[in-house]
């Protein structure tokens, strides 16, 4: 049915009128709703990506089923210093992390970036720390349902939009109220706090916009705006109750001495910061190397050990040892050095793609290279290769014509509170499907045939 529902819209776009009718709501919405990211058109698609109404409860239960054996890893770790090892925490992310937030969700918002294909469903990667694009693909829900061929294609399928932003502030509020401990007096006020500059600021305008639309005073801030003073946290006459925090650990440490406000509040209990310093512990890449590892297996469930197996990707931490691979026993380095065509190296904690080492895209003298960088690194991870999904998109070009272009499909879920509800696609023409390193993202529908 998938296939003939694509098939279907892009016969739809053969009517001239129609498509052009379609692109020229399309660039006029994107501009109003700021879906701009570095300067460019977030969503340059003329159709979003359809999953099936089976498709998408498989994927709910197999992404929760999976963040409950995450949560376990989290609850071990706190306790367990080896287990921090393995995950790769440096003695200061070690201090942060042994902080109590007040709530016992590791992540209440996260994402598990994946591949969808008819064969298979497999992870790559977990954002558990501020995975960003929630507000994004809300506004592109407003967009993409008024264009003039989603219109036509809704005539003959059933399309559900996956909005997000209300689980967001349901998420803030819930873990305030756990924080608390009770129903907060009055209306919790929430900052949004990021580095000044980053290309996601249009985001937090979309979130501020709705948090406010709903009740919730709200600003946009950075660390060195902040003043923690008589047990308040502040941005100038501002007193904030809740942090949402985009601003990612590795940003905020090397200026924590200089802007330790929003460090020195979340330590004294003043603040529920949303998500926590403690996420950490799962955003590290290397939480699939415990997932994977048979070693750690009694933490979780059959039906958790049985998703792990079926789609988390084997991953070890890159260092000389002898590790099991499915049951048999391999020297890890040479194992990397021979099976080059069936493995990625990446660092374990960076994002954006960068410092990743492709195997199949790389010659040998270049593989056996980029493993040494990987190894003097000392916390860089290898993972097998998943089969990725890719579709033909209809891509608007610079000149306005339109391209049908095959793309990667990296399906994103997004967990709040360890429940699926909502979703967003991010697209590439690359192997890399990531917005900050070149790639567009359009809205995920849930879709059906009309009977």
């Amino acid at each position: 049915m998938l296939h003939t529902a694509v098939s279907r819209y892009h016969e739809l776009l053969r009517d001239e009128d129609l498509a052009e009718s379609s692109r020229v709501m399309l660039d006029e919405g994107l501009e109003r709703a700021r879906l701009i990211f570095g300067g460019r058109r977030l969503s340059p698609y003329l159709r979003p990506h359809f999953v099936t109404e089976a498709d998408w409860a498989r994927v709910t239960g197999i992404c929760e089923t999976v963040w409950s054996a995450i949560q376990k890893v989290k609850d071990a770790a706190v306790e367990n210093d080896a287990l921090l090892d393995e995950l790769g925490l440096t003695e200061k992310e070690r201090e942060l992390v042994a902080i109590d937030p007040g709530y016992r969700e590791v992540s209440p918002t996260a994402r598990l970036d994946s591949f969808l294909t008819d064969n298979a469903y497999s992870f790559v990667e977990l954002n558990g720390e501020s995975p960003a694009g929630i507000a994004y693909a809300d506004a592109a829900y407003d967009i993409f349902s008024a264009l003039p061929v989603m219109k036509r294609f809704a005539e003959e399928y059933s399309v559900r939009p996956l909005y997000g932003r209300q689980y967001m502030l349901d998420v803030l509020l819930r873990a305030h109220e756990e924080y608390l401990g009770r129903k907060a007096e009055r209306t919790p006020q929430i900052a949004i706090v990021d580095l000044k500059d980053v290309p996601t600021t249009q985001e937090f305008e979309l979130f501020r916009e709705f948090f406010e639309s709903r009740g919730h005073p709200s600003v946009i801030c950075s660390p060195d705006d902040l003043e923690f003073t008589d047990g308040r946290l502040r941005f100038r006459d501002f007193e904030i109750d809740i942090v949402y925090k985009r601003l990612l650990v590795n940003e905020y440490l090397p200026i924590i001495d200089e802007s330790p406000a929003l460090f020195d509040a979340y330590k004294a209990g003043a603040i529920c910061l949303v998500n926590s310093f403690r996420s950490k512990l799962v955003h590290k890449k290397a939480i699939f190397a415990v997932l994977t590892d048979a070693r750690h297996a009694q933490l979780f469930s059959e039906a958790e050990r049985e998703a792990i197996r079926a789609h988390v990707p084997w991953t070890r931490k890159v260092r000389a040892e002898k590790c099991d691979y499915f049951g048999e026993e391999v020297d890890l380095l040479e194992f990397i050095l021979a099976n080059r065509d069936r493995l990625v190296l990446k660092p374990n904690d960076d994002y954006g793609g960068h410092g990743i080492y492709i195997g199949w895209n790389t010659d040998e003298i270049a593989w056996n290279e980029a493993m040494r960088d990987a190894l003097s690194n000392g916390d860089y991870l290898v993972q097998e290769r998943v089969p990725t999904a890719r579709e033909v998109f209809p891509a608007l070009q610079a000149d306005g014509s339109i391209e049908f272009a095959e793309q990667l499909v990296d399906l994103d879920p997004l967990l709040f509170y360890g429940q699926v509800r909502s979703a967003f696609t991010r697209l590439s023409y690359t192997e890399l499907a990531n917005v900050s390193s070149g790639g567009g993202m359009v809205p995920t529908y849930i879709i059906e045939k009309r009977s």
